[in-house]
């Protein structure tokens, strides 16, 4: 099943990609699975500058029966974003959350198949994607509400919404309240956890996840630096002070904003010797 109509004229973005899905979708009809990650992306991506040099010329989603939803690092088809998702049947919430996590990802570069996960500082990035995936259920919400994808179910946004305050619960309710208002000291106090080989998406990381989402919800500038994160070869194996050095660097050379590295800086207070 393919997404002809996201198909624009121009180069090809993250936007505009045709999308296509295959895989198990037991119960659900892949049409409209690819309708719902469609949306999904439609409003995760409207109104933000696109400004990767690496962005893919097309998007495969995988439902798979069973395992956690990744981007799948493949050699073949080296121009295509392949993403795996695990849902029910028409399990729409769950899939555009799913989708809009891997579709964070792609977005910060983390594609093709050199961006394997790598240690101390891959929790930001997953931190990063996760509030990407909260900010698009929200709008994804109120576009339901307003022009539903499928006809007469204007009354399924409450179910969205519901599903993504489940998921920002979780967060908020993971760790100490001190650690959402302090976050260099939280960062100070998880550091070395969080840096440990194969550490990825946990509850533990809230306060940096909240945090983020905030920042995006403010200013879709914010939501474009994601584009210049990981274009150097040690990617995300560098200590956070010098991941957030190398993402300003990466946002002047592709002439993004970068307003969300510097907030970060501010935010965990790195280099300043508080946060070490």
């Amino acid at each position: 099943m393919n997404d002809h109509a996201s198909a624009a004229v121009g180069p090809v973005t993250l936007l505009t990609a045709p999308i296509d899905v295959a895989g198990a979708w037991p119960d659900s009809l892949p049409s409209s699975a690819l309708v719902v990650v469609s949306r999904m992306r439609d409003e995760c991506l409207k109104d933000v500058r696109l400004v990767s040099d690496e962005q893919p010329s097309a998007i495969h989603i995988d439902d798979h029966s069973s395992g956690s939803p990744a981007v799948w690092l493949h050699t073949d088809h080296p121009s295509t974003a392949s993403i795996i998702v695990d849902i029910g049947a028409n399990d729409w919430c769950k899939l555009a959350y799913q989708f809009g996590h891997e579709l964070g990802h792609v977005l910060c570069n983390s594609w093709m198949w050199s961006a394997k996960p790598r240690p101390p500082s891959q929790w930001l990035e997953e931190s990063l994607v996760e509030a990407f995936s909260i900010r698009g259920l929200g709008r994804l919400a109120t576009s339901w509400e307003q022009t539903p994808p499928f006809a007469g179910d204007n009354a399924f946004s409450a179910a969205i919404r519901q599903y993504r305050q489940n998921v920002i619960d979780r967060y908020a309710k993971a760790v100490d309240r001190r650690s959402y208002t302090d976050l260099a000291d939280w960062l100070r106090k998880s550091r070395d956890a969080l840096g440990q080989p194969g550490f990825g998406l946990s509850p533990a990381e809230g306060p940096a996840i909240l945090a983020i989402q905030a920042e995006l919800e403010k200013d879709d500038a914010c939501v474009a630096d994601m584009g210049a994160l990981n274009r150097w070869p040690a990617r995300t194996g560098v200590p956070i002070e010098e991941y957030l050095a190398l993402w300003e660097k990466s946002c002047r050379e592709v002439s993004a904003p970068g307003r969300l590295p510097a907030r970060l800086v501010s935010l965990f207070r790195v280099g300043d010797g508080e946060s070490k």
